[in-house]
């Protein structure tokens, strides 16, 4: 199998590293093409075995999965520019959260999926995140499936739950970053730890806690458990999340889904603009 990548932003750049690295396809098997060559310079400095296509037509011609990692503006465009020259064997598969699998049913008259993905993939870790058209036959679902497995864990999703499910999997890392970023900050503002140090720990206790959910000796709600202890110094400090944090992540999944509504609309009136002309 042949597998096509338009669009190697930061995205699709960790796509490519994190199925090359975890064996789901040999460098030589790939194709990239991206409208700044330069960044698809950079992958093949790391893979030099891998082919750098002049164009997403040829992508299209020449690979039999074809991965579309533009942005959401933007797929509209590649979609009219490859769609001629797709055959009804070959499987599209977006990764863009806000453009449903039924879109891209009227988009191409192939298989196609919506899968998105997360940075921890290059990790070989995280979820991704399933949905597929309803055109899409079983063989290329099983296909997509076992070539995920790779690198994540796939899940088959609801379209209802897209969103809230991309929050999750795929802006959780930044936000948990930003989090952990502020308790760094706290650390050092209030305490004599430098930021050099206070950063080490923090990064070496996200990286034992995530060994010790992986390896399911704790859950989430146990491990709290485990570590405060009545009366404790742990206990005082969830005391104090507990006064402040209030309905914050509410109030972020609201935001989240608000943006992904006017995100949808405004592709919506992209497409039957362009259609009306």
């Amino acid at each position: 199998m042949k597998i096509g990548m338009i669009g190697t932003g930061n995205m699709g750049k960790i796509l490519v590293e994190a199925m090359i690295d975890g064996n789901a396809i040999s460098p030589e098997d790939v194709f990239i093409y991206n409208r700044t060559l330069n960044k698809a310079l950079e992958i093949k400095e790391n893979y030099p075995n891998i082919n750098i296509s002049t164009s997403d037509i040829e992508i299209a011609k020449e690979t039999d999965l074809i991965f579309l990692c533009v942005k959401p503006h933007d797929m509209y465009g590649v979609a009219k520019t490859i769609s001629p020259v797709l055959t009804k064997d070959k499987c599209v598969v977006s990764i863009t959260s806000p453009i449903s699998p039924s879109q891209l049913d009227t988009f191409f008259n192939c298989s196609v999926a919506r899968i998105i993905p997360s940075i921890t993939n290059r990790a070989l870790a995280g979820v991704s995140l399933f949905s597929f058209g309803r055109n899409c036959t079983e063989e290329w679902k099983k296909q997509l499936e076992s070539f995920y497995e790779k690198f994540s864990t796939p899940l088959e999703i609801e379209d209802n739950i897209t969103r809230v499910a991309s929050d999750i999997v795929s802006c959780g890392p930044a936000f948990f970053c930003y989090l952990t970023r502020k308790f760094i900050e706290g650390a050092v503002d209030e305490t004599e730890i430098d930021l050099e140090t206070a950063t080490k720990l923090a990064s070496e206790m996200l990286i034992g806690l995530g060994e010790l959910l992986k390896k399911g000796y704790y859950t989430l709600p146990t491990l709290q458990e485990k570590v405060s202890v009545k009366g404790g110094i742990t206990g005082e400090g969830i005391n104090v999340l507990e006064r402040q944090l209030g309905d914050t992540f509410n109030q972020l999944f609201q935001a989240t889904q608000a943006k992904y509504e006017d995100d949808k609309l405004s592709l919506k009136n992209l497409v039957s603009g362009h259609k009306n002309i």
